[in-house]
């Protein structure tokens, strides 16, 4: 399966936007798997999270986020279960769960529904370890500054404004894959 072979179905790839989210869907595979590789003990899927990293934004042109390029009719905060619903159709569904899963740390139904988000009312939180390894590598690259990693501190502040579930999932991560790769270098 080639991620590219079905971005370019769903994109101009003369456009700012493919640009955009090519830019970024490299920098978060990257990462990634960097992470993956480093800690053989977690037992993942490198070849599934570089496929799945590489398309977990797919939804996005469905979306209104000019500052970025998409002139869709959908909300951003709706880019994953779009996606979601384009890689089912292609018949990935397993790469479909990382699109559902990865807006913020995840997001429980319980949040979805105290904060009337237009998403479907079920658990999107990260689940496997290539869902949770490709949200943790998403959180430092923003498509808005595509051309530099995110410090965790500003990662952290960003997050922090979501509550602390969402920064308490973000720093196990953290604790996880950063002490992983420190004990590695």
């Amino acid at each position: 399966m080639s991620p590219l072979s079905i971005l370019t179905k769903y994109y101009n790839t003369d456009s700012q936007l493919y640009a955009i989210l090519l830019k970024h869907s490299q920098s978060v595979t990257h990462k990634a798997v960097e992470i993956s590789l480093r800690h053989p003990e977690l037992q993942a899927d490198t070849e599934f999270i570089a496929e799945a990293a590489m398309l977990h934004d797919i939804g996005i042109f469905l979306t209104n986020a000019p500052q970025i390029e998409c002139y869709g009719d959908h909300k951003y905060i709706e880019h994953g279960y779009l996606g979601a619903d384009i890689l089912r159709a292609e018949g990935l569904p397993r790469h479909a769960l990382v699109c559902e899963r990865h807006t913020g740390t995840g997001l429980s139904a319980e949040y979805i529904k105290e904060n009337n988000l237009p998403l479907p009312l079920r658990d999107l939180r990260p689940v496997s370890i290539e869902e949770q390894i490709i949200c943790y590598a998403d959180k430092f690259y923003s498509k808005s500054k595509n051309d530099i990693e995110l410090p965790i501190e500003a990662v952290r502040e960003t997050l922090s404004k979501y509550g602390q579930a969402v920064l308490s999932r973000f720093d196990q991560w953290s604790g996880l894959f950063f002490a992983l790769m420190l004990l590695n270098l």
